[in-house]
């Protein structure tokens, strides 16, 4: 099957052509169709699946084939479709999609998001938009302004819903349906399906098709999964050693908090290796400036945290590293969905302390796998190693704080984290993970 056999105009066959594409992944053979018939959509795919490309694709198909266009009250052509996103990276990647794709068409599309001044995202919605890209954070300021109008948008896309419920999303979410027509198509996209993304959909849709490319919460059989076995102390010094040893001119680290992610910018520094760190206390253009030459291979480590790193599209990334565990499971799935993409090979590596022997095994039962372990000699082998606790950072987004100043962990008594629940550390994980290797 190729593009053109789903129904697409010329024009976006066209530019789809030119970026190299020829047959639709799974999830776009599914999804287009779905789309172009006018129904509400529950989509759940894995990252690198070409899911973005499964809603824009459609949208650009409806907006360019209805060519008469309103105007509202104050004389503006409408937005005719809202596409919210979770964080400013993933805003600016899918915003790039819908321009490339569209590139033939005659439709004006935006993007908004937080971190850099909002005169500009004013002035540019006093022309046409028809498409507008936004985070919900900034989409509400201009609200609260009254800057702009969704009384006239006719598609609702939630891209990576799953990961805007984890960040407390929520509420903003529910303000922002407020102020759309009832009548209206909705698009739903999500990586692991939840009760919440349940209950969501269930308020949210009218009776939706269900696609569903991959099993729920499991990993793409092209990254090859490895955890390093390591005293809490020595993560640095092993994470140094095996970009030397295995010459990695390309990997992702992510850690926990902000200011891990800064401290350890600072040690690979002063190890000679250069490294940037993106997160939410970074500036927008700092941001931008270290994705940028990160794609361009002339930065070797990109550190960041979970939200700052949702979204990220860098074509065949070859190593992802998780310097700190994940406190939920499901964002082990999303941090090495960024290798391993569209059918390339990756490698996913696991810096695993005593502390969090609990994570990895909640990790294991949510993709029903078991991780291949190993020891380096001189780095430690930690089974007799004291347990610390591992900060709770998950707290605030449930508790839908949108903007945190400062990270849970900045704030409150750590916690252990075991299945998304609190509870203490507990001293005899390293006998469990003592008695799994034998």
């Amino acid at each position: 099957m190729s593009f053109s056999d789903l129904g697409l105009s010329n024009e976006i066959i066209r530019a789809v052509t030119e970026r190299g594409y020829t047959t639709p992944t799974p999830i776009q053979m599914q999804a287009i169709p779905a789309v172009l018939s006018g129904s509400d959509l529950l989509a759940g795919a894995q990252t690198g699946t070409g899911k973005t490309a499964s809603f824009t694709l459609p949208l650009l198909h409806r907006l360019s084939s209805d060519e008469s266009v309103k105007s509202t009250s104050h004389g503006y052509s409408p937005i005719r479709a809202l596409i919210l996103t979770p964080t400013r990276e993933l805003a600016a990647q899918v915003e790039s999609s819908v321009l490339s794709y569209g590139k033939y068409l005659k439709l004006n599309t935006m993007v908004m998001f937080g971190g850099v001044s909002i005169n500009p995202q004013k002035r540019q919605l006093r022309g046409r938009v028809d498409i507008l890209v936004a985070t919900p954070g900034r989409l509400l300021d201009h609200v609260q302004q009254g800057t702009v109008n969704l009384s006239h948008v006719e598609v609702l896309v939630l891209d990576e819903a799953d990961r805007m419920l984890d960040m407390g999303f929520i509420r903003d979410i529910r303000r922002i349906l407020a102020l759309l027509p009832k009548q209206r198509q909705n698009l739903l996209f999500f990586a692991t399906f939840s009760d919440k993304i349940k209950a969501l959909a269930t308020g949210l849709l009218d009776r939706p098709k269900m696609i569903e490319v991959a099993r729920r919460n499991v990993t793409a059989d092209t990254v090859t999964q490895k955890v390093y076995k390591v005293e809490r102390e020595m993560k640095r010094q092993l994470l140094a050693h095996l970009i030397r040893r295995d010459d990695w001119y390309q990997v992702l680290v992510f850690t926990r908090t902000k200011y891990g992610a800064d401290r350890l910018v600072k040690q690979l520094s002063q190890e000679r290796i250069q490294a940037l760190a993106i997160h939410g206390n970074k500036s927008q253009s700092a941001r931008t400036h270290a994705l940028a030459k990160f794609k361009n291979g002339s930065l070797q480590v990109l550190v960041a945290t979970d939200i700052a790193a949702r979204g990220l599209d860098i074509s065949e990334l070859p190593h992802v590293v998780n310097f700190d565990m994940p406190n939920v499971p499901e964002d082990y799935v999303h941090r090495i969905g960024r290798t391993g993409r569209a059918g390339a090979s990756g490698e996913a590596v696991s810096l695993v302390s005593v502390d969090e022997y609990p994570l990895l095994t909640d990790i294991e039962k949510l993709i029903q796998q078991r991780l291949p372990v190993e020891v380096i000699a001189g780095f430690g082998d930690n089974s007799h190693t004291k347990p610390e606790v591992v900060p709770d950072e998950r707290q605030q987004r449930i508790k839908g704080s949108k903007r945190p100043t400062r990270s849970t962990a900045e704030q409150s008594t750590p916690r252990t984290v075991t299945g998304g629940k609190k509870s203490d550390a507990r001293p005899g994980a390293s006998r469990r993970w003592a008695k799994r290797d034998r």
